[in-house]
């Protein structure tokens, strides 16, 4: 048995994205059936709508999802009809040279299918007039019903809104995990400097406050960026637009630096902010991303003094130990995130939102399913 879906579809690098209907084939013996409830818009769908990361096409986008099961294969053991889960991008084969170290997020088998556009296997569950379509990393939850390998989906309470957790597949958790699993976040008297207040930093700033974070700083050119990190936790802002945030920061701390950055602007210019920021012995985690290709160039005084550097994807977020816990803390009222997502849209309008999400108009906006 198939099922018509709707879906935004790219059929060429900077073509618009067009709502179409394809055809989904019916669940295999280990994937599930999910009909979305939200999906996000990120950066990294824009990234190939614009030929930044080179994807086969014609495709369906989108990496953050959250809806409902509504079959499975006779073989899936994780997930039953009804169930609410999360999405996500990195359902690791568990037994690769990486899964096998406790590194799921270097997994073998995905990282070769991703770039694929196919799931694990290398099925293609969307076909067009029996033309296959790509979907992205694994989920393609830009349409209304979507094909997963069982590893991909992550049961939650079903309380939680579907918004909030399609961008707990991503952005949230990039942001929270770290700022939350660091050593150094709560040590007495340390100071946490988070550089870019989009959705990845605007969560380390709430999840460094949950943490326990003594001083937060928040570093960003938008004054309501800067003025929603204050009401999530930030102690003080800098505007870098204006202020120069590596004095600014050396003044809060007797001239050493912070005592973690972590760098969620994902440019050049951010970046090496981030490298000038830590102070010796301190610690930078780099949660954004350049292209693949792109070079960055620091000083190389920025690596002296004993720091601990590190590139973290995902925010080295466990999905199946840490989407959970994130929706847990969200509903007792202990993880501000309702502002994170500050808009719903419907399919229909979901290429003239991308707009908005290059010109850096939204935090997090999801398209949101009937």
């Amino acid at each position: 048995m198939t099922l018509q879906v709707s879906a935004a579809v790219l059929r060429g690098v900077g073509q618009p994205l067009c709502v179409e209907r394809l055809t989904l084939a019916e669940p295999g013996p280990r994937d599930i059936l999910v009909r979305m409830g939200a999906a996000g818009l990120c950066h990294t769908d824009l990234e190939v709508m614009r030929g930044v990361i080179a994807m086969p096409l014609p495709m369906v986008l989108g990496h953050e999802g959250a809806g409902v099961v509504e079959a499975v294969g006779e073989a899936v053991e994780r997930v039953k009809p009804g169930d609410h889960v999360i999405c996500s991008w990195n359902p690791a084969c568990g037994h690769c040279f990486y899964c096998s170290r406790g590194q799921p997020l270097l997994c073998e088998a995905c990282g070769r299918a991703a770039g694929a556009g196919t799931l694990p296997d290398g099925r293609r569950p969307l076909s067009d007039a029996d033309r296959p379509v790509h979907q992205f990393m694994f989920m393609g939850s830009h349409a209304d019903h979507a094909i997963l390998t069982e590893a991909a989906a992550v049961p939650v309470p079903s309380e939680l809104p579907f918004g909030i957790g399609a961008a707990i597949g991503c952005g949230i958790s990039t942001g929270v995990v770290p700022a939350m699993r660091s050593a150094m976040t709560a040590e007495p008297g340390s100071l946490l400097a988070v550089v870019g207040c989009g959705i990845v930093g605007l969560s380390v700033v709430a999840g460094a406050r949950l943490a326990g974070a003594r001083r937060i700083v928040a570093i960003d050119r938008s004054a309501t960026r800067l003025e929603l990190a204050g009401r999530l936790g930030a102690d003080s802002v800098i505007d870098s637009g204006h202020d120069d945030p590596v004095a600014a920061v050396k003044a809060l701390t007797s001239g050493r630096g912070a005592d973690h950055v972590l760098e969620a602007a994902g440019s050049v210019a951010a970046m090496r902010v981030a490298f000038e920021l830590v102070r010796p012995g301190g610690e930078l985690t780099l949660l954004g991303k350049l292209g693949v290709d792109d070079d960055l160039a620091i000083r190389f005084g920025t690596l002296m003094g004993g720091k601990t550097i590190r590139r973290l994807a995902y925010g080295g977020a466990r999905p199946e130990r840490d989407f959970p816990l994130i929706a847990r803390l969200y509903l007792d009222g202990r993880l501000p995130l309702d502002a994170l997502v500050d808009r719903e849209v419907a399919l229909a309008d979901i290429d003239a939102t991308f707009g908005d999400v290059e010109r850096g108009g939204v935090i997090r906006a999801v398209v949101r399913f009937a």
